[in-house]
């Protein structure tokens, strides 16, 4: 115990902290998910998430210190992103055959995300500044948190919502789609890309390469279409 506390308080020093509680939780819950044959509810973003959040709390470490190492991390999320590219050009052909569907989709489910937060949160009497916080939220986190601002939301909850979104559509996504039917892979990882963008891409790319790469097309065009719609919405509604 007391080497392990003594290689945390070493830790804490330097940027390695970040990496090592991230990589590690990442580690252990991407083991957990082949373990259980990669069941939706053993997500290892959302096991990192809660696993890192414990540990933070429980070291009474600051997020700050934390992120000081994270941020190597974190910047990988743009070549990651970059990426998507790949299998997506693959089924070029795909997308080439569906250019009407997926622009009605998009627009559509644009908009029904946008509609679906703000009305909620609008039926249980939440604020004009959680309302327009929630319109971005199906979004990926950076264009989300630029519209937030932009529109008169909070950019930090903001991204709170985004990363609940994602994770929801992840753990859940699948088994909503099956319950209405939808078994086509195209359908399905265009549903969850505009729904839960980044991590429910991730989730979808695990599972079917198609999948994956419809849900990137979904999350990057949604991202586009959302940025395009919400702040014309706003000029509508005020």
């Amino acid at each position: 115990m007391t080497l392990l506390t003594d290689l945390w308080a070493h830790l804490a020093q330097t940027p390695l902290l970040g990496i090592f509680v991230t990589l590690g939780c990442f580690c252990a819950g991407n083991w957990m998910y082949q373990k259980t044959n990669q069941h939706p509810l053993a997500n290892p973003v959302l096991f990192s998430i809660i696993t890192i959040t414990f540990i933070l709390w429980i070291t009474k470490t600051d997020y700050l210190t934390y992120f000081d190492g994270a941020k190597y991390i974190h910047f990988l999320l743009g070549p990651a992103t970059v990426a998507l590219a790949v299998p997506l050009y693959k089924n070029l052909h795909h997308v080439k055959a569906a250019l009407f569907p997926i622009f009605v989709t998009v627009v559509l489910g644009g908009l029904f995300a946008i509609a679906s937060g703000v009305g909620v949160a609008y039926l249980l009497g939440g604020s004009a500044e959680t309302l327009l916080s929630l319109a971005p939220k199906s979004v990926t986190a950076p264009v989300a948190m630029g519209l937030s601002d932009i529109i008169g939301g909070t950019p930090s909850l903001t991204a709170v919502l985004v990363i609940l979104s994602g994770v929801t559509g992840a753990v859940l996504g699948g088994a909503v789609l099956s319950l209405v039917g939808i078994k086509d892979k195209k359908a399905r990882g265009i549903a969850v890309g505009i729904a839960s963008h980044g991590i429910g891409t991730a989730r979808k790319l695990n599972v079917h390469e198609t999948a994956g790469a419809f849900a990137g097309l979904g999350m990057g065009l949604n991202a586009l279409a959302t940025a395009l719609l919400l702040p014309l919405l706003m000029l509508f509604f005020t």
